[in-house]
């Protein structure tokens, strides 16, 4: 997929305002490690000026996505698609390790992701120590590269697609699809689970989209752009045959919905008829709080329980939420008619998940990046700490347990469906 690094690196201002706001640059303060020495890089790499060895493979590897510098550009360079393009070309020069390749392949075949995740092993392949402070799963097996000091959730024995019927009625004044996403469907059930809640609440039907398979998120930002294009394509293709019978699909996955909504059309940039597919189905792509709140009842229902939750809440904005689809007062306004809110100090701070490589190959990186949010999250003194999305999750579960931090994640579906049993 060729794409003009040159032009992009040409319209950089240099006007820095990128730099403060950078992930990777605020954990590791060099220049070249920061959005402008990553243009300025790139171009170099176009003209045929820089050669892409290990030093420059490892330098663009260490680019978090983050999208921060995108966000505060004023020339709205696109420097994470940029990343994303130039890290297929280090996969076509220097290949994938081993447990990549295998978790990507893994991705594309549903079946043995659900015997994989049986076995507890489809998070190990990338990488991940499998445990969770709030449970006592301990690993069944480890592999060589998962680091020993991290805390990170296990695969349950059953998905959430596999526990459910592919329709559930509940009273027919509307038709949702639920694309629910890999750790919510292997990881974090609850989530799943407590949207059904809702919508029986709501008497909305619930559809679940039981084909899909990953939206193609962890590939896309290490570069296996070939797993991308298979992935991209299925969903697409899948959805196409029914979305138009349905009000709409809500995704509970702030990466996973960005990722549909926003860089399937990045993606198909070059294939003009893919991308026009993709586009088409966007207007019925929601992020779950997002079609919740909009476009539902619910926050009326949930201010006519008069009694508060016990509970303090405070909210981090996921990068592929606030930043990329602009989503971060709806989950606030559904959670606060029942929870206290309490704002930390930078919501809108990266929590420093970062994606596959910097998981599983650069994790002092993550390790960094994700204490700050630790610290903001321990000093708003709250009990709980919610994100629409689990990679987030994953980060910030082991940030806290890191920095010793008391403080339970919950889904912000996960609050509301308690608060309708519980109030």
């Amino acid at each position: 997929m060729a794409f003009d690094f040159s032009n992009t690196s040409d319209e950089c201002i240099k006007c820095g305002k990128c730099i403060p706001t950078c992930t990777i640059h605020e954990v590791n303060k060099d220049e070249v490690t920061s959005p402008r020495g990553f243009l300025d890089l790139l171009g170099a790499y176009q003209r045929g000026d820089l050669e892409l060895d290990k030093n420059a493979k490892d330098i663009f590897e260490s680019c978090f996505l983050c999208t921060n510098c995108v966000d505060i550009c004023p020339n709205d360079l696109p420097v994470d698609m940029l990343i994303e393009q130039v890290r297929d070309d280090i996969r076509k020069k220097y290949g994938l390790a081993w447990y990549k390749r295998l978790f990507f392949w893994l991705l594309r075949h549903r079946k043995i992701m659900d015997l994989a995740a049986k076995l507890g092993f489809v998070f190990q392949t990338c990488g991940f120590k499998i445990h969770e402070k709030q449970s006592s799963m301990e690993p069944r097996f480890s592999l060589p590269i998962v680091k020993k000091d991290r805390l990170l959730p296990s695969a349950k024995a059953k998905s959430f697609l596999n526990s459910h019927p592919d329709v559930i009625k509940n009273g027919g004044k509307g038709k949702i699809g639920i694309f629910i996403g890999c750790l919510a469907n292997y990881t974090y059930t609850d989530i799943g689970k407590s949207l059904l809640e809702i919508l029986k609440v709501l008497e909305i039907d619930a559809y679940l989209i039981k084909n899909q398979l990953c939206c193609g998120a962890p590939a896309y930002f290490t570069g296996d752009f070939d797993t991308v294009d298979y992935l991209a394509k299925h969903n697409i293709k899948y959805m196409e045959t029914f979305i138009d019978e349905l009000d709409a699909v809500i995704i509970p996955e702030a990466t996973c919905s960005a990722m549909v909504k926003v860089d399937y059309i990045h993606f198909f940039h070059d294939q003009q008829e893919w991308k026009e597919r993709a586009l088409k189905l966007t207007p019925k792509i929601y992020m779950a709080t997002e079609y919740l709140e909009k476009c539902t009842n619910l926050k009326e229902i949930l201010a006519n329980k008069k009694q508060k939750m016990s509970e303090l809440v405070t909210y981090h904005d996921p990068c592929h939420a606030r930043k990329m689809q602009g989503i971060y007062k709806e989950p606030r306004e559904l959670i606060s008619q029942n929870y206290a809110l309490k704002e930390m100090s930078d919501s809108n701070r990266c929590c420093g998940f970062g994606g596959v490589t910097i998981q599983t190959e650069k994790y002092d990186l993550a390790k960094k990046a994700g204490m700050p949010k630790a610290a903001m999250i321990r000093d708003s003194k709250a009990d709980i700490v919610s994100a629409e999305c689990s990679a987030c999750r994953m980060q910030i579960t082991n940030s806290l347990f890191q920095d010793d931090v008391d403080v339970v994640f919950k889904h912000p579906l996960e609050l509301i469906a308690k608060a309708l049993k519980e109030i």
